[in-house]
């Protein structure tokens, strides 16, 4: 097994520092410290870095892959539901719970997906509150706001 990689890559909204090896992408995390973009990427992150880069332009609103996130059982349940919510749409934590069939775990959701270690890649950018408030966001509320207007079908121009 390889060892962790890590690179940086700059984003309209901060520095993506990117963690992974052969087994997937383990961390994808937003911070605010300038640093350049990595020049020589490893070829495990190298396809994130183009994924990401397209995201970025509208070019992306799927992402293929290989996530290895480090979590516990019930993280990793609550983190693969998230990757459900299509692009440009969003969920409320209630809502989540729902589908993830324990409406009571709504604290334990909410708590799982401020830990998720995979930024705008596991989309918990997504999920808001029941009455449309944009709830925590590790990343920063602004950033979060950024990502739902970046994904929004409104700002798509039409072809006529």
């Amino acid at each position: 097994m390889e060892s962790n990689q890590t690179t940086y890559y700059k984003t309209p909204i901060g520095t993506a520092k990117i963690i992974g090896n052969d087994l997937g992408i383990s961390s994808i995390t937003v911070i605010d410290d300038e640093i350049e973009t990595t020049k020589n990427i490893s070829e495990f992150l190298t396809d994130c870095v183009q994924q990401l880069d397209e995201y970025f332009k509208g070019k992306r609103t799927e992402f293929t892959l290989k996530l290895n996130p480090k979590g516990t059982d019930f993280q990793k349940k609550v983190w693969s539901e998230l990757l459900n919510i299509p692009y440009g749409k969003t969920r409320t934590y209630l809502e989540q719970t729902k589908k993830l069939g324990n409406v009571k775990a709504i604290r334990a959701v909410a708590s799982a997906n401020g830990k998720n270690p995979i930024w705008i890649v596991i989309p918990c950018h997504r999920i808001i509150g029941s009455d449309g408030s944009l709830t925590g966001y590790a990343g920063g509320l602004w950033r979060k706001k950024w990502l739902l207007a970046h994904e929004s079908p409104a700002k798509q121009q039409t072809l006529f």
